[in-house]
């Protein structure tokens, strides 16, 4: 008991310097937390929304900043940052090793076509907040209402198409069409984001009917290349063949016209010949004799000139030939 006493005796003074102090204390500790709730910092990517008493007053850029303290609350909105709303699967790991889980969203990527078939369309849709006060105060719930409205604007456009089209040559017309929409929904509904690209990730026809369909556009694609491997053939034989005609008969009128004007060169040689034939017709015989002579000789290589017995000259002849 008296050690108990003398300790209450020791602390007696700092109560009563406690006391003594409280009100510098107490002034100090709201300093400090008015100090601490004046000033704000936002990131570089970030903009600062600050409402006075649930009133929007002003919206403040990237720093250091100040509000009035238990009067005006800061909404800090990542304006820069690129945003994503995956559906028909979710991302559980990201990086090089990127793991999707598929388990309860399958229903939300089965788009019935314009054809009346099915298709299983998982798709990306990036987007940035360009209004912070409409995502902050415009639409209860931004993000899930995004996503309702980007499913029904992708059902929409592929309810217009075919099934061929979504699977293949339409995706990128698809996706361009559904960005366009899906931004001018946003605006009319005052949402405050921007779509920046739709990135259709994977189309395929639905699990029980696949192994078909990739039975059936694999039969497709051989009838395209059989198709393309007959044009290829068609277009080698037949300009050839075509070719080889056409110098047929390039050949033949040019042998023709050869024979022609050869016939009218040898008529007009003959009436020339006649005409000086009728002029003088002794003279134009012996010329004409000469002339062959001269030009029939010369073939015939050895020649013997011989009277019309030929005795005296026949031992010669032999001698010749036998040398």
């Amino acid at each position: 008991m008296e050690s108990n006493f003398n300790n209450f005796k020791i602390e007696s003074p700092l109560l009563k310097n406690i006391l003594k102090y409280r009100k510098m204390i107490i002034i100090a500790f709201f300093s400090l937390l008015i100090f601490f709730g004046s000033f704000f910092q936002v990131e570089p990517e970030e903009v600062g929304v600050i409402t006075r008493f649930g009133k929007y007053v002003r919206k403040v850029e990237p720093g250091l900043n100040m509000k009035m303290p238990f009067v005006e609350q800061v909404y800090k909105v990542a304006v820069e940052r690129q945003q994503k709303l995956e559906f028909g699967f979710r991302t559980r790991k990201g990086g090089s090793q990127a793991q999707h889980a598929r388990s309860g969203v399958k229903d939300e990527s089965l788009m019935l076509t314009g054809d009346l078939n099915l298709a299983d369309v998982e798709w990306v849709v990036q987007y940035r907040i360009n209004k912070p006060y409409d995502y902050l105060f415009m639409v209860r719930n931004p993000e899930g209402t995004l996503r309702d409205v980007s499913e029904a604007a992708l059902r929409q456009i592929i309810g217009d198409r075919t099934v061929n089209e979504v699977l293949t040559v339409g995706r990128t017309e698809i996706a361009t069409k559904m960005e366009v929409l899906v931004n001018e929904i946003c605006q009319e509904y005052s949402l405050g984001v921007k779509v920046d690209q739709i990135v259709l990730q994977d189309v395929n026809p639905p699990e029980p009917v696949k192994a078909a369909f990739n039975a059936v556009n694999q039969a497709q694609q051989e009838r395209e290349t059989l198709i393309n491997q007959a044009k290829s053939e068609y277009n080698k034989v037949i300009p050839k063949a075509r070719g080889q005609a056409e110098e047929t008969i390039q050949k033949a009128e040019g042998f023709a016209t050869e024979r022609v004007n050869n016939a009218l060169g040898e008529v007009a040689r003959f009436n020339a010949i006649y005409k000086e034939y009728v002029k003088a017709p002794e003279v134009t015989k012996r010329r004409i004799y000469l002339e062959t002579m001269g030009s029939v000789l010369p073939k015939l290589g050895s020649k013997i000139i011989i009277d019309e017995e030929g005795n005296s000259v026949l031992p010669l002849l032999q001698m010749q030939l036998n040398k």
